[in-house]
């Protein structure tokens, strides 16, 4: 493969992006640095800013791939299911979402953090995704519920996206917190990430 060509570029780019990913299954994302992405790929910590100017903007692309990830597996979905009722259009999404844990992590944890520290056009190519998986349930809503009004599919995705934003820290709760809610006698409700979704989901559809 030529040096440079589009093919190398890319292939570099996952590299540094899948190293990344390993550290984020051990390490904080304040604990990741790109020393640290640079020790764990096979090139040098210097040419990771050929691209990528900061941890921010690796993590961004992270979460883009999650993103394009879960749109396929939507699509996918829905391109093979003709109709759906409300109950099953909740469990379609619950389930997109139990099989995206690190979508989730990363979206509740450090996006101000990750937006802020990437590029103006890096963050282009981010929300031209998310604006994809935006679309992707729009036109989830309009092929199963034409019953449902243009205002209430709006409702739907400008509830259920920022919701998703807290789903991971509500499912995935570490024993320093759990022993902390329980001291201070908090009535929480332990829910798995299908089970917070699909309730969320069902009462947006009711």
């Amino acid at each position: 493969m030529p040096k440079g060509s589009p093919e190398l570029t890319e292939a570099r780019r996952e590299e540094i992006i899948n190293a990344c990913e390993r550290l984020y299954q051990t390490m904080s994302f304040k604990e990741i640095t790109i020393k640290e992405i640079g020790n764990v790929t096979s090139f040098t910590r210097t040419s990771i800013y050929n691209y990528f100017q900061t941890k921010e903007e690796i993590f961004l692309a992270l979460l883009q791939r999650e993103y394009e990830l879960w749109i396929s597996s939507l699509k996918e979905k829905m391109e093979q299911t003709m109709t759906m009722t409300k109950d099953e259009f909740a469990d379609m999404l619950a389930h997109s979402l139990e099989d995206r844990a690190q979508l989730l992590k990363i979206m509740s944890m450090n996006h101000y953090d990750m937006e802020t520290g990437s590029r103006p056009e890096r963050l282009a190519a981010f929300k031209l995704v998310y604006g994809e998986a935006i679309r992707t349930v729009r036109s989830g809503l309009d092929k199963y519920f034409s019953d449902m009004s243009a205002s209430e599919k709006q409702d739907f995705i400008y509830t259920f996206f920022p919701f998703m934003f807290g789903i991971y820290p509500y499912t995935f709760v570490t024993e320093k917190q759990r022993t902390a809610m329980e001291e201070a006698d908090v009535n929480y409700v332990f829910m798995t990430i299908y089970e917070i979704t699909f309730n969320c989901v069902k009462r947006l559809l009711d």
